[in-house]
């Protein structure tokens, strides 16, 4: 594989119940590979392959808290590793590096993408494409939605900014029928979006890391803004050439592989429980076209979809950023949402509090400006707003979803109102509610008030890193 093809880019009160648990540790050996291969990205001299790697996670399986009448359930789970590692025919993967520097809908902006070959649980080939030069040779024709247009000065809609929607099955196919549009020839297999985030819990678990030619050390708290800078202003600085200055990624990643496969089997157990958080917390999301495959991974909630059918209350707010550089990295979110049933129908009130922490604006950051989009049940009506410009209204997944830019200047605070009325037929003894969280966002902490038909009131307390469920029953 030509070294020319890397081009990393990183510009660009419970919770919801979970279905997993001991499942993990059965599935995850299989799934981390793809995953782990897709970050690190550096296997065009990896001879062990996939299965190579899996054997360094397999000792955890020994320990993993199995019961008996469990086993019953292996089947499916044993399913997916074989599809994933022992298929004989190629499987091709689309990842998707999404930058939650850059907030996007589905996550963050899409940067750079991969395409992954395993045949026989073996990497034939990967390689990895800077998604706006890709974007750059052939326009989709298709006009973006707003309000793209208005606020990036783009006339198409492409690859990179294909993940609109909150939802990833929607993002996947969108990225697949882009890439086909702007001359891509391959047919894939699946889709799997990840994170930035995940760099951080890697060097958590391994320490700092040095890379000789390159200044200072790369750590769990700096790495993100470090490396950003490196590709942005640094590279020039130490005369590297423009279209080598993303090898910092390569070099870093062989680094942390090293310093994984030396670790103890305690420090992998701790890293395999940090990738099930993100993907609890849809900082990696899994869209694959076997229909079975696809029907476990939604049993675990790996997929990053947006709830269509739910019987009761409903709340999601989804931000896109445009135009405001990387600012996400320095965005402090928070959120109040009251419920009062005491008068004619029932009223909500939501609060979103926006902070924006960096005081000056330079190559990374800015005025803040986002499309907001908050999603409620499909009968709701909204009944008044502050601090907006003009609302759009739409319905998808069966919601309604008032949308509208706003704008947090540099080293201010802005609290965006909305005041809705919900279905008449919601009431205080069968209220349930579900809020779903955005892909790419870290947890945001929010106030839940229910005021009873009495004018009694209740109050929880959520910090929402994952999707939650408020369930009286």
């Amino acid at each position: 594989m030509n070294n020319s093809n890397f081009s990393i880019n990183l510009e660009g009160i419970k919770d919801r119940p979970q279905k997993k648990g001991w499942k993990f540790w059965l599935i995850f050996w299989s799934l981390s590979v793809t995953l782990l291969i897709a970050w690190f990205l550096f296997l065009e001299n990896q001879k062990n392959g996939l299965i190579g790697i899996a054997n360094l996670f397999s000792p955890l399986l020994k320990i993993a808290p199995i019961e008996e009448q469990q086993k019953t359930e292996l089947k499916s789970i044993f399913k997916i590793a074989s599809i994933l590692t022992e298929k004989k025919e190629v499987q091709t993967f689309l990842i998707l590096l999404q930058n939650n520097m850059e907030l996007r809908p589905g996550g963050g902006f899409i940067g750079s993408f991969g395409i992954l070959k395993i045949q026989n649980g073996k990497v034939i080939e990967i390689d990895i494409h800077d998604t706006n030069i890709f974007d750059d040779r052939i326009a989709t024709g298709i006009t973006p939605p707003y309000p793209m247009s208005e606020t990036l000065s783009i006339k198409n809609w492409e690859m990179r900014d294909s993940n609109w929607s909150p939802d990833f099955s929607i993002n996947a196919q969108k990225a697949i029928d882009m890439y086909k549009m702007e001359g891509g020839e391959e047919k894939f297999d699946g889709v799997i979006a990840i994170s930035t985030e995940l760099l951080g819990s890697f060097l958590e678990a391994v320490g700092s890391i040095s890379i000789e030619g390159f200044p200072g050390e790369y750590t769990s708290e700096n790495a993100i803004e470090k490396l950003e800078y490196q590709v942005e202003k640094g590279y020039w600085q130490q005369n590297i050439d423009k279209g080598q200055r993303k090898y910092i990624m390569k070099y870093l990643a062989k680094e942390i592989l090293n310093k994984v496969q030396a670790l103890g089997l305690n420090e992998k157990k701790d890293l395999l429980l940090a990738l099930e958080k993100h993907l609890n917390q849809k900082d990696v999301m899994l869209k694959f076209s076997d229909v079975e495959l696809q029907e476990e991974i939604l049993k675990l909630d790996w997929d990053g979809e947006v709830i269509a059918e739910y019987p009761n209350d409903y709340l999601m707010f989804v931000d896109a950023n445009l135009a405001a550089y990387k600012t996400d990295l320095k965005m402090a979110r928070s959120f109040k949402y009251q419920v009062d049933f005491s008068g004619n129908a029932p009223i909500a009130n939501l609060d979103l509090t926006y902070t924006n922490t960096a005081r000056v604006k330079d190559w990374m950051t800015n005025n803040y400006q986002s499309y907001l989009r908050v999603y409620t049940p499909r009968e709701s009506w909204l009944l008044g707003s502050n601090n907006f410009h003009p609302m759009k209204f739409g319905e998808e997944f069966n919601k309604k979803y008032f949308g509208t830019l706003i704008q947090v200047p540099l080293g201010k605070t802005k609290t965006f109102h909305f005041e809705y009325r919900l279905p008449v037929n919601f009431n205080s003894e069968n209220y349930n509610l579900m809020i779903q969280k955005q892909s790419g966002i870290s947890a945001v902490k929010g106030e839940i008030e229910i005021i009873n038909e009495d004018q009694n009131s209740q109050k929880y307390l959520v910090n929402t890193n994952q999707d939650w469920e408020l369930n009286k029953k």
